[in-house]
């Protein structure tokens, strides 16, 4: 915990708003079996009261405060995750309503548009831009995967691609979708780092906070961002799910097939409720997945194939 405590102790000690980094809210799933659409919904304005909720806490025993600073990746890594670049742009919009409508104010959003040295760039620019400063090779971080460094996160994110790119438009082999997915993993995982270099330098001594679960000794912190019925399901990846007054993640096609029932708010989908039975079903994948460890489950499967 060292490590996790250093950056705290140093605002503290100054008397300072502590303030947290964390790289997420990237865009949503082009996979529409797992969300509801390509905007934020309920999921995403859940998560957000959390984070806010989260600095005032931090409020009530540090006076300073707290400034949360969320870095959406969806711009990074759009091109490799399948999420076009308009739908981003979009996403960003309703976000940053959703972000100016919470009580503590201590939540703020960070893109690549918001980079002054990216200005005027095409968005295609700013990646190659943001790779060619920040990024580690590919080979380099195949070959880190290879003695398992890596491991883990690959697999995860390799589970995610192919997934999302699982869907009734694909024509072609679920072998030939799943290399497709394990190279664009790599590109996903390289643009991360680079996205995570640039921020240490643009956010010097900032409490990293990540969505994916970490090792004690790490320097980042791992938050959930709501209950879910899949293993670190997060926003982006699924929906928000009404099981009696309490929210609950889970994949589209999930709560579809409990009976959930959608609720519409300002005309578009926002989220599922669930009645009767099919809510004692919620509550029990919940727990479920509650006794599955992250690490259980990325432990699972053979290692990549080069």
């Amino acid at each position: 915990m060292a490590a996790q405590a250093a950056p705290i102790e140093s605002f503290v000690r100054e008397g300072r708003p502590v303030r947290l980094v964390l790289p997420a809210f990237p865009g949503k799933s082009p996979n529409r079996a797992k969300v509801l659409g390509r905007l934020p919904d309920l999921a995403e304005e859940s998560a957000l009261r959390f984070l806010d909720d989260l600095a005032g806490r931090i409020r009530r025993v540090h006076p300073p405060g707290a400034e949360l600073v969320i870095c959406s990746d969806g711009r990074v890594f759009s091109d490799a995750v399948g999420i076009p670049d308009d739908d981003i742009t979009a996403y960003h919009r309703e976000l940053r309503t959703m972000v100016a409508a919470l009580p503590q104010g201590a939540v703020s959003l960070f893109t690549l548009e918001d980079v002054p040295e990216f200005a005027g760039l095409r968005h295609e620019e700013m990646r190659a831009v943001l790779t060619e400063r920040h990024a580690v090779p590919l080979e380099e971080l195949r070959e880190r995967v290879r003695r398992g460094e890596e491991l883990h996160l690959y697999r995860a994110i390799t589970r995610f691609l192919f997934e999302d790119g699982n869907t009734p438009a694909y024509k072609g082999s679920r072998a030939a979708l799943q290399r497709d997915a394990r190279n664009r993993a790599y590109v996903v995982i390289q643009r991360s780092k680079a996205w995570g270099d640039f921020l240490a330098g643009r956010f010097p001594g900032a409490v990293r906070l990540s969505i994916h679960p970490q090792p004690c000794a790490s320097e980042k912190f791992g938050i959930r961002l709501g209950e879910a019925t899949g293993s670190w399901l997060t926003p982006w990846h699924g929906v928000a799910v009404d099981v009696g007054g309490r929210l609950v993640l889970m994949k589209r096609t999930q709560a579809e097939s409990l009976g959930g029932e959608v609720v519409e708010r300002d005309g578009r989908p926002s989220h599922f409720v669930l009645r009767g039975p099919a809510r004692t079903a919620a509550h029990e994948d919940r727990d479920g997945a509650r006794r599955t460890t992250p690490s259980a489950r990325a432990a699972n499967g053979p290692a990549p194939k080069e």
